[in-house]
């Protein structure tokens, strides 16, 4: 009786395990993905190396911090999205104009800042860098938040929405800044 008995603990352990291993793969490939995140084109919201959750089956809305397949290399890039489809874009005098309002932009560094990063956007048109004067649709505008130390679509243009990967929604390292970014 003693050796059916382990002979059952061990098929129920050995189920468990294959469970947990289903439920790790369907999560990590098709819910949630740890990243890194390299360089500092995304200061002061995040910093180079930076360990973050990205949420594949999130909403992509205006403004908020995503993970995609760079349009110009091999690599992963962490960009906030600036505009969504249907949106006109215009910086002028380092001021973000959305659909012809003035947009405050809270997560830049202030300009009384001590710090090296550049708040300079530059001036554009939507028009100017992409010929559109609305973002089309299945696209964003995206911009790291250190602007002046950024490749974002000022370079490489309108981003396509199967490009993306998913929307960042914690960070999990550097443990004294734990949380949702902002």
């Amino acid at each position: 009786m003693e050796g059916s008995s382990l002979k059952r603990e061990f098929y129920l352990l050995c189920k468990v395990i294959i469970f947990a291993i289903i439920a790790i793969f369907v999560v990590k490939n098709f819910l949630l993905s740890p990243s890194v995140v390299w360089g500092e084109s995304m200061q002061p919201t995040f910093s180079d190396q930076d360990k973050i959750i990205v949420n594949k089956v999130s909403t992509i809305d205006r403004f908020d911090v995503i993970v995609f397949h760079a349009p110009d290399s091999e690599n992963y890039y962490v960009k906030r999205v600036i505009g969504v489809p249907g949106d006109h874009i215009e910086y002028k005098n380092n001021i973000l104009y959305l659909n012809g309002k003035a947009i405050d932009e809270p997560y830049l560094l202030s300009e009384n800042s001590s710090s090296n990063w550049s708040l300079q956007t530059g001036d554009f048109t939507l028009e100017e860098l992409t010929g559109y004067s609305l973002i089309p649709e299945n696209t964003y505008f995206v911009l790291g938040d250190n602007r002046g130390n950024s490749n974002d679509s000022r370079f490489f243009g309108l981003l396509h929405e199967n490009a993306v990967i998913g929307e960042v929604t914690f960070r999990f390292y550097p443990f004294n800044n734990i949380g949702r970014p902002r």
